[in-house]
């Protein structure tokens, strides 16, 4: 049976200010992107966060962004390797303190918003996402786009490497993800997504934005908890990869 893991992000809020239904989600996907305080997230959402992880059984990842709170780490900046590997570094050790509290790990990392992007051909920023990982465990596998700089140096380095796939994303003929700013980046009917969902799962193709079939082999779907409808379209697709024969299940 093909098996697929269902992540997202979650741990997306600020103080008083909660973009996502941690809660909810938790009880659909397989792992969890944690913010870890640089695009989103603080020390108490990230702390309650893994602690709801651990009762639901999911796997806690960091996700870990440029240090960009305003823009929501989704705006393009330049960071100096050594600086960037630190943050890197930073920010998993911040969230790998209350996933043990909680009775786990950080089992897994994954860029967010501009650096994802950044490191799929930038091969100076990817090494640095590289480095900051093995300063914070050499063990830890990395979640990033199939073909991507960051897999490879990862890889090279003896990262264990996960390519992803995502649900609600277009995807340029390239096999990259169409940009935020363009008409039709996040696909948003939820028949489409969850018929996405298991050509994804089941052949490791997708249509890209020009209509021509891809190939996009991943292990883990991404769905964003972002959006509007975010849970029940997570439960939608969880329900149609399901009912398709594939088991849903996390990758680490």
């Amino acid at each position: 049976m093909t098996a697929i893991d269902l992540n997202a992000d979650l741990g997306e809020g600020f103080g008083r200010w909660q973009l996502t239904d941690d809660e909810r989600l938790l009880s659909v996907v397989t792992s969890a992107n944690v913010a870890c305080g640089f695009h989103a997230g603080d020390a108490v959402t990230m702390r309650r966060v893994c602690v709801l992880a651990v009762e639901r059984g999911v796997t806690i990842g960091a996700q870990v962004s440029y240090r960009d709170l305003a823009g929501f780490g989704r705006r393009a900046m330049d960071v100096p390797p050594a600086e960037l590997a630190a943050e890197v570094a930073y920010q998993i050790g911040a969230l790998d303190v209350f996933a043990r509290a909680a009775g786990a790990r950080v089992a897994y990392v994954k860029p967010h918003g501009a650096l994802y992007n950044r490191v799929v051909h930038d091969e100076e920023q990817a090494g640095a996402v590289v480095e900051g990982v093995l300063l914070a465990d050499a063990a830890l596998p990395v979640l990033g786009l199939p073909g991507s700089r960051l897999l490879e140096l990862a890889g090279t380095a003896g990262l264990p490497v996960v390519p992803e796939a995502f649900a609600d994303r277009a995807y340029t003929e390239q096999g990259t993800l169409v940009p935020r700013g363009r008409s039709g980046a996040v696909v948003t009917d939820p028949d489409e997504v969850v018929a996405r969902s298991v050509s994804l799962a089941r052949a490791g193709r997708v249509v890209s934005e020009a209509g021509t079939g891809i190939d996009v082999r991943a292990r883990s779907l991404c769905l964003h908890g972002d959006t509007p409808g975010a849970v029940d379209l997570a439960r939608r697709v969880r329900r149609g990869l399901e009912e398709s024969g594939v088991r849903v299940e996390a990758f680490a």
